[in-house]
């Protein structure tokens, strides 16, 4: 099975674009070749750029205290337990905490940074990071793999409280979901949505169709095309049945 997600607004949007680049950044770091830590620091690059919206940190917070509010409220349920819910709330309190913390402009220790920036300056550039362009970033490729990453970790730690609180976010959207199953006619799918929205939209279907989710959604509609998997030609319409679950997601 392969799974699609298709955030519904900005602010989710936003989150899963941060999530995508945290884990493309972990992969590279904890490689050993110079390449490989060249791509983490062109990750770093988007990563800051995308975390550096004026609202992302408020958003946290506001999406973390309102968990907070709804966890808080099933202490008298019998069916969860207690010590597991005083878990949670203390994780979710500790990211408020240092989500609290941040000073400035998320990423604002890597834009101080004059040879970090000079590197993005110059990566934005094609072929722009050579050798004869950058002689000291060529010095910093050929020191030990441990002495990157070491810089590498360094440049990355003030991120971690976004990354932190983007992960608790993520994981109880994809957990509140209400799952349908459903048939495309003939690669088509539309359903009326009587005025409510998701936040994130989920599809699963058999990774053996040669077919691609299209999604077009409003607080009226939903619509879905199946698009046939084909690189070289224009878009298609994937002229079969298709079988799929669909998962709503909202907080």
């Amino acid at each position: 099975m392969i799974s699609y997600e298709f955030p519904l607004n900005e602010r989710i949007r936003t989150m899963l674009r941060l999530e995508d680049l945290c884990a493309r950044v972990d992969h590279f770091i904890e490689r050993d070749s110079a390449d490989d830590h060249h791509a983490a620091i062109d990750v770093l690059f988007e990563l800051i750029e995308v975390a550096g919206r004026a609202d992302l940190k408020a958003d946290l917070l506001q999406e973390m205290d309102r968990q907070k509010r709804m966890l808080a409220g099933l202490r008298d349920n019998p069916d969860v337990s207690a010590d597991a819910l005083d878990a949670v709330l203390e994780k979710v309190e500790r990211c408020c905490d240092s989500l609290l913390a941040i000073t400035g402009k998320i990423g604002q220790h890597l834009r101080d940074n004059e040879w970090l920036m000079a590197i993005k300056q110059r990566a934005s550039i094609p072929g722009g990071t050579c050798e004869f362009d950058l002689p000291s970033y060529h010095y910093w490729q050929h020191q030990d793999a441990a002495t990157r990453r070491c810089y590498l970790h360094e440049w990355i730690e003030p991120l971690k409280p976004i990354r932190k609180s983007l992960i608790i976010v993520l994981k109880l959207l994809r957990e509140n979901g209400k799952e349908y199953h459903y048939t495309a006619q003939h690669g088509n799918f539309q359903q009326m949505q009587s005025g409510r929205m998701a936040q994130m939209l989920r599809i699963v279907l058999d990774d053996r169709l040669a077919c691609i989710p299209e999604v077009s959604a409003n607080k009226y509609a939903l619509n879905i095309r199946f698009i046939a998997a084909d690189y070289a030609a224009k878009t298609t319409l994937f002229d079969q049945d298709v079988e799929f679950d669909l998962i709503f997601c909202s907080l």
